[in-house]
């Protein structure tokens, strides 16, 4: 069982994050192919992996109590859908950051079927605190993003 890829993905050596991902019959539409949606939920899972590994959780960002609760928003979400996947593929998400600064994180993932992107999106996070107030992002996080 050693080949099966890690539950939260792996790092990669360009410092990126890759989430392989099985496409299941609940993924895809009448036409068989993935259902537009799903490929958001498929980035979603990879950066929230991606903040795993960097040990940043979600669990505890949103648990800090009231006052020191945080947590990330999706600010925009650019998407271009290339080429559909179907039932049993597996796929790759890989998500790299391209920008840490203020509130936000800017990040460029890709949804690839072997070696052809299907799917990409540029994405703005932004760092909120429990009232949805943007909060700049902790120097021990951003530190834990840069490795």
């Amino acid at each position: 069982m050693s080949d099966w890829p890690d539950i939260a993905g792996r790092n990669l050596p360009d410092g990126g994050h890759v989430l392989p991902v099985r496409v299941y019959y609940e993924d895809t539409d009448f036409s068989g192919a993935v259902y537009h949606a799903n490929y958001l939920k498929f980035c979603e899972r990879a950066r929230s992996d991606m903040l795993r590994i960097s040990g940043i959780h979600h669990a505890q960002l949103h648990g800090a109590g009231a006052e020191g609760r945080m947590g990330f928003v999706v600010r925009r979400m650019e998407c271009d859908f290339l080429k559909p996947a179907h039932i049993d593929d597996l796929l790759d998400v890989e998500t790299h950051m391209l920008e840490a600064s203020g509130a936000r994180l800017v990040l460029k993932q890709t949804v690839k079927l072997g070696e052809d992107v299907i799917f990409s999106a540029n994405v703005t996070l932004a760092l909120v605190d429990g009232r949805g107030v943007p909060k700049r992002l902790p120097n021990d996080l951003l530190e834990r993003l840069k490795r």
